[in-house]
């Protein structure tokens, strides 16, 4: 076991030592990981204060033990916090960064190497080594308590066994000096108590937090569909620091509220526990659950600390408005700055890896104001190239502002990740293109979102052709849909154009609509890749879902379609019913278990070999195909009056159009159903850490929820007849019966 010597004295509390203060008592201590082990401390440097306030200095021996004997009468003090000593570079730039950067120590690193022995991260009730202990003398700690300055440190976890921290009140108040030389004042211990006479084992918790996994490769894969969904619902939560106020006069800070974005990375996963709330309206009996990788708690996704001490450049109350904070760094919302404000919000964070950035979407009475802000503006030369939604762009002019001070602070060449939902999607495109285009940074960009309107013209489009993007639509959201590809704040946009309403269409595909006439400038178009969800109900009860990148309008844009029609007075379905696209357009009740849905029904494809699209699905939805292209083509060659055609030219130019769109579309639903998922289509660079992904995978179908038989994730089965697959086709109809096919019977 380690002795320790006296390193030198301190004056008492008038500056001088007692008369005769006695010196015969000895304290012994050994650090232990969960398991019981104390090599991963073993060679530490640690500081022993006694009752006199003498230090003694000395190492952990190879089983993570110390002794101090014949130090003074009473309890003592023990802290570890040498600075770490090592050379792993991603410690280094911690430690050497421009912004915060961290008084990380030995300790916190060897605890970083430690692993939890409950994986869900809940304190031991028991450990081996806990008999070692004398009586009342086993203690489950944390590095913070042991270090001078923790706040860049997790919250406490909840423990069993925790230290006697009433102990300190038998210690003398520390000699502070003044104008009038030293006196006795309480001031703030750092480090923990020990009992005199007493061996000691203390259970260092380890240094371990959960992050959501996600890959940093541009291709598309359904693990990002997923996690960044809930990433993208979690930017509607405020930031939840408490206290919320500028200038923060507090020398902490914390995030109880849940959910909140800020008790997300600042609070719960820094102390691994596995949080599933994304929205305040989402119930506990449907909670959902990222695919959580259990890291080194240096290698999460960041909340800075809150330090005045440590860092008052930058902490220090007396700054005011220009004071940093936690909320003020990760968290942009300017919903009330008056007059200037764009009602955006937006969080961010990061790691060594990735910056995570997330915009929000329609919330509020200002954002619905933005969202019809249509009317297109020229794209400042620097930030893009043709012209944009007004709305959008003046928000992503803010967002973009807050986002460069925050990557100036963080940025050292990580992979930056965007996400955004509706509006907060039409944003985020925006953003990234000014992002790439900044002068001066070659930044790596990836963009996912989820039912985006169209932010800006067909010229912006082309300029942001190397910018990689991956766009979800789900089947009946009209938003997507929006702005028309010709709208403007003017009036009179719409026409009647030639809507086709589809008979005999399987999927329930009503309306393919031509006509909107652009008055000004390049039209409206989307940017990135699409991505659809497709629901399939079959007959006899049985539903599925398919993700799939059809290129029909007939398709994409259905329930815009719908309600097109109906704003023009034409007919429209008596079952339309609004709710059912509103539901389509929510993250909860839309994107999100449509998201959780693909990635279950994919990763049953590559764990089965099992077909992206079964030949049950792949009949039916062709069956619709093959029918709308047979109407459209009908249409086309209708005999027509020569002024009508010519008044129709613009429109019969995009029928013909369609009807080449919905080849290519057939040709992408052959090649779905002639292939199974890859570990690269399911999680893409993840894949490639098998370790890593085989613990999250346990972790997540841990949870039952995520293992639950539920049809959207499931592959329909089979039919079992050639009458039956007629049946199916035919809607259980007789064949050579006609019916006109319900549209709304598919949500």
């Amino acid at each position: 076991m380690s002795l320790a010597l006296p390193q030198r004295d301190r004056p008492s509390m008038d500056g001088k030592m007692l008369a005769c203060p006695l010196r015969e008592h000895a304290t012994s201590f050994q650090l232990v990981d969960e398991f019981g082990e104390g090599l991963p401390y073993a060679g530490l440097t640690y500081q022993l204060i006694d009752h006199e306030d003498i230090i003694y200095t000395g190492k952990l021996d190879a089983t993570g033990s110390g002794k101090v004997e014949n130090h003074y009468c009473g309890p003592v003090e023990i802290r570890l916090s040498q600075a770490y000593q090592g050379v792993e570079k991603p410690y280094q730039r911690l430690i050497e960064r421009k912004a915060y950067p961290l008084p990380i120590t030995e300790l916190q690193v060897r605890a970083e190497k430690t692993r939890f022995f409950n994986k869900s991260g809940l304190r031991t009730q028991s450990n081996p080594a806990q008999g070692k202990a004398d009586a009342g003398a086993f203690y489950q700690v944390e590095v913070r308590e042991l270090v001078e300055y923790g706040a860049h440190l997790p919250p406490l976890a909840a423990r069993h066994f925790p230290p006697n921290f009433h102990v300190f009140k038998l210690f003398r108040p520390l000699p502070v000096k003044g104008k009038a030389g030293y006196k006795p004042e309480l001031a703030k211990r750092f480090g923990l108590p020990l009992l005199p006479n007493k061996h000691h084992v203390l259970e260092v918790r380890p240094l371990r937090a959960l992050r959501p996994m996600l890959s940093t490769s541009n291709e598309f894969c359904v693990l990002n569909l997923y996690q960044l969904a809930l990433m993208a619902t979690l930017s509607y939560t405020p930031f939840g620091q408490k206290p919320d106020e500028q200038p923060v006069r507090s020398n902490t800070v914390t995030f109880p509220l849940q959910p909140s974005s800020g008790n997300w990375f600042g609070d719960a996963l820094a102390k691994a526990d596995e949080i599933w709330q994304v929205d305040t309206d989402q119930k506990a009996e449907k909670p959902y659950y990222p695919l959580y990788e259990d890291v080194p708690y240096s290698k999460r996704l960041e909340i800075v600390p809150f330090d005045p001490q440590l860092y008052p450049e930058v902490n220090n109350p007396e700054l005011g408005d220009s004071q940093e904070n936690p909320a003020k760094i990760h968290f942009f919302d300017d919903t009330k700055s008056g007059s200037g404000s764009t009602n955006s919000q937006t969080f961010m964070t990061h790691n060594d890896d990735l910056i995570l950035i997330a915009v929000r979407g329609t919330a509020e009475r200002g954002d619905f104001f933005r969202d019809i802000d249509a009317e297109q503006v020229p794209i400042n030369k620097e930030d893009g190239a043709g012209q944009a939604h007004r709305g959008f762009y003046e928000a992503a002019q803010a967002v973009r502002e807050f986002s460069i001070t925050y990557l100036d602070k963080f940025y050292s060449g990580q992979k930056i990740i965007i996400t955004g939902h509706s509006l907060g999607g039409a944003i985020a495109l925006l953003l990234a293109e000014m992002l790439r285009r900044r002068e001066g940074f070659t930044y790596d960009l990836l963009l996912y979102t989820y039912g985006s309107p169209r932010a800006a013209d067909q010229t912006f489009v082309d300029g942001a052709a190397a910018l990689p993007h991956h766009r979800m639509v789900n089947h009946n959201d009209p938003i997507p849909s929006v702005p028309g590809t010709g709208m403007d704040t003017k009036p009179g946009v719409f026409g009647t154009g030639l809507a086709v309403s589809f008979v005999n269409a399987p999927l329930g595909i009503s309306v393919f609509y031509a006509g909107v006439a652009n008055l000004s400038g390049a039209p409206y178009a989307h940017h990135g890749t699409l991505h659809h969800f497709m629901p399939v109900r079959f007959e006899d009860g049985h539903q599925s879902q398919i993700l799939w990148e059809p290129g029909c309008e007939s398709i994409t844009n259905k329930a815009c379609n719908e309600i097109l029609q109906k704003k023009n007075g034409l007919p429209t379905h008596l079952a339309f019913e609004p709710f059912l696209y509103i539901l389509n357009h929510l993250m909860v009740g839309g994107y999100v278990p449509n998201s959780w849905a693909t990635l279950r029904r994919w990763q049953e494809s590559l764990e089965l070999g099992s077909k992206l699209v079964t030949t049950r699905e792949f009949v039916w939805i062709d069956s619709a195909l093959q029918s709308m292209k047979q109407q459209l083509e009908k249409i086309s060659r209708q005999s027509r009056p020569d002024a009508y055609l010519r008044a129709h030219e613009k429109e019969y130019a995009a029928l013909r159009a369609e009807i080449g769109k919905m080849q290519i579309t057939r040709e992408r639903l052959v090649a779905l159903h002639g292939k199974a998922a890859s570990e690269n289509d399911v999680y893409g660079q993840a894949a490639s850490q098998s370790e890593w992904l085989t613990d999250s995978l346990a972790r997540w179908k841990a949870h039952a929820e995520n293992t639950v038989k539920e049809q959207l994730a499931m592959a329909p089965p089979p039919v079992f007849s050639d009458d039956e697959a007629i049946a199916a086709i035919l809607e259980g109809r007789e064949p050579g019966t006609g019916s006109m096919f319900d549209i709304d019977s598919y949500s």
